[in-house]
């Protein structure tokens, strides 16, 4: 049986101005992936999740069950990874937007994988939510330190300061190595965000933080992908 990537794909109401592919926290593709597909198809994007969990069950985990997540985290690998991407992009493309008016993001484990596709791919411009694995590769990949001077497209990147898993020292070697590429990058810090800030289904969501983000997720799409 072929490896199919599953999608979910939210169409604006009239003619895309652009699409943006959404990575999916560790979670699965779970009802707050669904919701920023939305938000973004409200915006004129057409946004295009790939299910990178699908090869396990393709699960919606629980915020709070950490038990199940390294299970399927630790069955992804880099190829598997980039095909199930290349499949979100196989889907823009079909609906015929070129990849200079394509961008990505993700949160959490996507926003790790959102910068390193931005190494991998060429896409018009990609935002990262507190992704980790700055100093550590994840997934057959480098650590995002070594990855993010060969960024091929604008680059944001949105952390919390209170995030114990990615400390500021290691957000700020980020910035400098991002820096480095060449590409327009932007590192924002959010004093008083943990990890997860943006979601409002978890303990951690901090709404104004999670404001401030989406506005300037927004503008970084409109700036780079529609020049």
């Amino acid at each position: 049986m072929a490896d199919i990537t599953p999608l979910s794909v939210h169409s604006p109401s009239g003619t895309p101005k652009g699409a943006i592919v959404v990575v999916q926290e560790a979670f699965g593709v779970n009802d707050h992936i669904e919701d920023v597909c939305r938000r973004f198809a409200d915006e004129g994007w057409l946004a295009v999740a790939p299910h990178l969990f699908h090869r396990t069950g393709d699960p919606k985990l629980g915020y709070t069950d950490m038990s199940q997540v390294m299970t399927h985290m630790q069955a992804l690998s880099k190829d598997n990874v980039l095909a199930d991407v290349d499949a979100a992009l196989a889907e823009t493309a079909g609906q015929g937007i070129a990849p200079k008016r394509t961008g990505i993001t993700g949160f959490c484990m996507g926003g790790t994988v959102t910068l390193l596709v931005d190494t991998e791919r060429d896409l018009g411009a990609a935002v990262t939510f507190y992704g980790g694995g700055v100093k550590e590769g994840r997934f057959g990949f480098p650590p995002l330190v070594e990855a993010a001077p060969h960024l091929r497209a604008p680059w944001l990147g949105l952390f919390g300061d209170l995030d114990k898993g990615i400390p500021v020292d290691q957000v700020e070697e980020l910035r400098v190595a991002a820096a480095s590429s060449g590409q327009p990058t932007e590192i924002v810090r959010y004093a008083e965000a943990d990890h997860g800030f943006h979601c409002d289904q978890r303990a951690s969501y901090h709404a104004a933080s999670a404001r401030d983000a989406w506005r300037r997720t927004l503008e970084w799409f409109d700036r780079y992908l529609l020049a």
